[in-house]
């Protein structure tokens, strides 16, 4: 593998900002190079990955979180976890590892390389590539969980997780042949590699790229945050994170149905690009803004939204606490632009969306749901206010409801 593999990186990059550590990162292997490595694959341990480590291994394979290479050891996962930094000095928010249980690292020796798998719907694994093991080490979870997610509570979905994986991490690069079963069966049309995203951007003309994150459908408040940094842009780049998410949130194929139905009507389609991003929700909130962030830099973005309690889950986090931590790194080496938005909803009086650094009235006046609201009422099939998203959307949202439940039930 380490005699005729090649290069780690593109030999340059396409668009107006350069990637996280100035390389835009490949480990996905080709034509000959990908077949001999898959017979290769065929003989090694395989690690039957996590849903999270299928999609970390998709997006260090594509580039979109470069600079890494392959799974963190341990000098880079202490820097990360404890400095939010790499070794390298480079601002890293969240720690990228492969953990395994204790039983399964001890069959693995540091040098040798094992196989990466995901589980298939047939019953079978499904080959993706290799690891080349460069070390194995234990950590505290409980520091992990307090320094990066802020909380030991394992009632937070970061935490629990955490402290279901194993003891162990393995350390190394990784050559893909094969990318998951995801990449080819939901959204193939929409999973835009940073390159391609680059090119795309080029394509367009646009050298100010701003880069929208949500894991939620799109109601008017998001809009008029949208449309507004659209005002400064050349064009808004839609990214919605189609990996794991919680169980009770809008599943992935609904949300970019929904997604799809507001841009055919209600954007001009020369300056928006719908894209998914495969990456699992880790619930880290100000450390994944951070994350984010530095993946839109990689997929070509300049500037980044960062609105109220951005990646936060059940008041974990300060609303705005996604905001400051921006303020604890250098800028430059950021790279990326944030761009800060308070909380918007439409006001009655004012008579549109506004947020409330420009509303002058009461709360009374404002029409919000909260997400349970909105859940209990597209379960009972009921349209949600126009005020707070718009009718297609609703109607989107309440079949996608629907289908879910049937599903279950079925």
């Amino acid at each position: 593998m380490n005699d005729h593999t090649p290069s780690q990186s593109s030999p340059g990059y396409v668009g107006a900002i350069a990637p996280h550590g100035g390389t835009l990162i490949n480990r996905l292997l080709r034509g000959d190079m990908a077949e001999a490595a898959r017979e290769m694959a065929l003989g090694l341990k395989a690690i039957i990955l996590s849903p999270m480590n299928v999609s970390d291994v998709e997006l260090i394979a594509t580039g979109a979180l470069s600079p890494l290479t392959g799974f963190m050891g341990p000098a880079d996962y202490h820097s990360v976890v404890y400095d939010m930094h790499l070794v390298n000095g480079l601002p890293w928010t969240i720690p990228i590892t492969l953990p395994v249980d204790e039983e399964t690292a001890n069959e693995i020796k540091t040098g040798q390389s094992v196989a990466l798998a995901e589980p298939a719907p047939d019953g079978n694994t499904h080959l993706m590539g290799v690891l080349e093991v460069s070390d194995k080490y234990t950590y505290y979870k409980n520091i992990e969980a307090e320094l990066v997610y802020r909380t030991t509570e394992d009632k937070h979905p970061g935490v629990a997780r955490l402290y279901r994986q194993g003891n162990v991490l393995l350390a190394g690069d990784i050559w893909l042949f094969d990318l998951p079963l995801a990449a080819k069966t939901e959204f193939p049309e929409l999973r835009h590699t940073p390159a391609q995203t680059r090119r795309l951007f080029a394509r367009a003309g646009w050298r100010r790229i701003v880069g929208f994150q949500t894991r939620n459908p799109i109601h008017r408040a998001h809009e008029y945050i949208q449309k507004t940094a659209l005002e400064i842009v050349d064009g808004l780049f839609l990214h919605p994170l189609v990996g794991e998410t919680k169980e009770d949130d809008i599943p992935a194929d609904v949300r970019i149905e929904s997604y799809q139905a507001i841009l055919r009507d209600y954007y001009p389609p020369d300056r928006v690009l719908l894209g998914v991003f495969p990456a699992a929700m880790r619930y880290a909130g100000p450390r994944e803004a951070i994350f984010h962030a530095i993946a839109r830099k990689n997929y070509g973005c300049t500037h980044f939204i960062v609105g109220r309690d951005h990646a936060g889950v059940k008041g974990y986090y300060g609303s705005f606490d996604a905001h400051y931590i921006f303020d604890e790194f250098d800028k430059e080496a950021i790279g990326i632009i944030p761009l800060f938005f308070d909380n918007t909803f439409y006001c009655r009086k004012c008579g549109g969306i506004v947020s409330a650094k420009t509303c002058p009235h009461d709360e009374s006046e404002h029409v919000t749901l909260s997400g349970t609201q909105v859940r209990e009422m597209l379960e009972r099939g009921e349209m949600l206010p126009e005020e707070f998203t718009r009718p297609e959307v609703s109607q989107v949202l309440i079949e996608g409801m629907k289908r879910k439940k049937n599903a279950k039930t079925g």
